[in-house]
């Protein structure tokens, strides 16, 4: 009760104004001199992946009160990706913010962090490692499978697919909406590798969540008891540590990159990853990132970049098992919430007889990562492709660049018939990026032109300084750095111009002379939104926000 006193000019009076109005809540002594342990409350009615958190609040408070302490409920911002206008990302950083001024401003020994949606989790991380008081991170987890016509379905790969057909004239309007009733059966997060997913895999690989605790689906008794074993271990942290920037280290940032590579993780835990390990003082080394690819397969057999789903992932063994199929790729004397290290928790991993989820090194399901980084003049600040979800004839490709300049306008003419686009031609969105759109919104998963979609064409190549969705299949390259916006190259391609995508050179070239760019370049102004007025916090993002490479964090935080 000690902690981060109100300023009154006077300690002892801040303390007993505190206790007097705490107690008109109806505490007792006994109860107020125990460790506090603060419990994010991210619940919302606008957020269904967070459905189940009341259960896991009330679950967490038990935990803390078995173990001898005081549980503290608050509330943050809740954000859901599909309840986020402009994006969700564009309220990631002030989540973050929520989150580290409240663990500031409030008397808590420790923190128990409860989120599931794609940017809730990073965003109470880079919060929880600037306040640097021990933490400890709780997923609400993933939701189950839904059937259409006897096919397994999964938010969100199968969204896409089955809206493609649909685009294509394959589904008719009723059958999708039926269809949009069946793909989220349950509360929870996606149950495909999405961010959601890729987010509860790396909170384990950093050690700050309990093992095996990231996959747990929302709905199961186990994720119930999970809740309350994170509330006991808080109540241990409350009491000694360790605070996150004791765990949240390069070798814990290395294990997470590892482990993104070889579940076939979401693009966006990489920006993620980052943004967190700014806040810790480090930086992500893309090429260090890349390299880990080159050396470490994909062992998950799941959707997008295969053909399950979490919950599968979760009865095989979880990061646990696949932690000790990594075996020597992992540093296993990383520390973990719990005191065990990585390696400790890797070999306590449970034995599924059978199963084929996850997968032997010596049997990856692909040969190499989930991502590579690509560069070239296009792309001087790096790019990234998750080519474990794409066609393998379209990783090497030269085609002609159809422009789009913003989202609306590829909203306008994507789907005209007079396009002038073939299957061959490579499809370039700009001004998506932090700046640019604003806020990266997951529009890079460019559509395939209707006219294209129609005559059967599943995949083209894409490119763009936005984000996709971790649930999205294609190739697609992404996070084109620096964006368009910023005077970054992508902001020079005129459409007919020729583009070279080489995923095993780790090339994005555009084939136009230096000089004709130059001459480009001198023509180039900003989009004017960005020299536009604007206030509140539209204002403070669009003046701060970093570049993706930096994990589109503010400079300031």
């Amino acid at each position: 009760m000690r902690r981060n006193l109100a300023s009154y000019g006077d300690p002892g009076f801040s303390l007993f104004l505190r206790k007097a109005f705490i107690k008109a809540a109806g505490f007792s002594d006994d109860a107020l001199d125990r460790p506090i342990v603060g419990i994010t409350n991210t619940f919302s009615d606008f957020n269904p992946c967070h459905g189940n958190v009341p259960r896991l609040i009330e679950a967490v408070k038990r935990g803390v009160m078995l173990a001898g302490g005081l549980p503290m409920e608050f509330p943050t911002v809740s954000i859901h990706e599909s309840f986020s206008n402009p994006t969700s990302m564009f309220l990631r950083n002030l989540m973050a913010m929520d989150t580290e001024e409240l663990i500031r401003a409030q008397p808590m020994d420790s923190v128990v962090l409860i989120g599931g949606c794609d940017k809730t989790v990073p965003a109470q991380l880079m919060g929880a490692v600037s306040a640097d008081v021990p933490a400890i991170q709780l997923i609400t987890g993933p939701m189950l499978v839904g059937h259409h016509k006897g096919e397994i379905l999964g938010a969100c790969t199968d969204c896409r697919r089955l809206w493609g057909q649909h685009r294509a004239g394959q589904i008719d309007a009723d059958e999708i909406e039926t269809i949009s009733g069946r793909l989220a059966p349950t509360q929870g997060t996606c149950m495909v590798m999405g961010t959601a997913s890729t987010m509860g895999c790396l909170v384990e690989a950093l050690g700050i969540a309990l093992p095996w605790t990231g996959t747990i689906p929302a709905t199961h008794a186990d994720r119930i008891r999970a809740a309350e074993a994170s509330g006991r271990e808080a109540v241990k942290l409350a009491q000694g540590g360790p605070k996150p920037s004791e765990l949240l280290t390069e070798v814990a940032f290395r294990n997470a990159l590892t482990v993104l590579q070889a579940i076939g993780g979401s693009t966006n835990g990489l920006v993620h990853l980052a943004a967190i390990a700014r806040r810790a003082g480090l930086s992500i080394d893309l090429e260090e990132f890349d390299a880990i690819g080159r050396k470490v397969p994909v062992l998950i057999d799941l959707k997008p970049s295969g053909d399950h789903y979490m919950e599968h992932f979760h009865w095989a063994g979880g990061v646990p098992k696949l932690m000790k199929e990594l075996g020597d790729h992992l540093d296993r004397s990383a520390p973990t919430i719990d005191g065990r290290t990585i390696g400790e928790i890797a070999d306590a991993a449970e034995e599924v007889p059978n199963q084929a989820i996850i997968r032997p090194a010596s049997a990856p399901l692909k040969p190499f990562g989930g991502m590579a980084v690509l560069r070239g003049n296009l792309a001087p600040g790096g790019a990234v492709i998750k080519h474990s979800a794409a066609s393998p004839a379209l990783l090497q490709h030269t085609g002609r660049a159809v422009v789009f300049d913003s989202v609306e306008d590829m909203v306008t003419r994507i789907d005209d018939s007079a396009l002038d686009v073939t299957a061959d031609d490579v499809l370039v969105l700009r001004n998506a990026g932090p700046k640019g759109a604003p806020s990266m919104p997951e529009a890079g998963y460019l559509p395939i032109p209707k006219k294209l979609a129609q005559a059967g064409v599943k995949d083209m190549v894409r490119i763009s300084d936005a984000r996709m969705s971790g649930t999205a299949f294609g190739t697609i390259v992404l996070h084109i750095t620096p964006e368009a916006a910023v005077g970054g190259p992508l902001g020079l391609v005129r459409s007919g111009d020729t583009i070279r995508l080489d995923v095993e050179a780790r090339e994005i070239a555009l084939l136009v002379d230096a000089a004709e760019l130059e001459r480009r370049k001198a023509e180039w102004a900003p989009p004017a939104h960005l020299k536009a007025e604007s206030r509140g916090y539209r204002h403070l993002y669009l003046t701060n926000v970093l570049q993706a490479d930096e994990g589109c964090d503010f400079d300031f935080c």
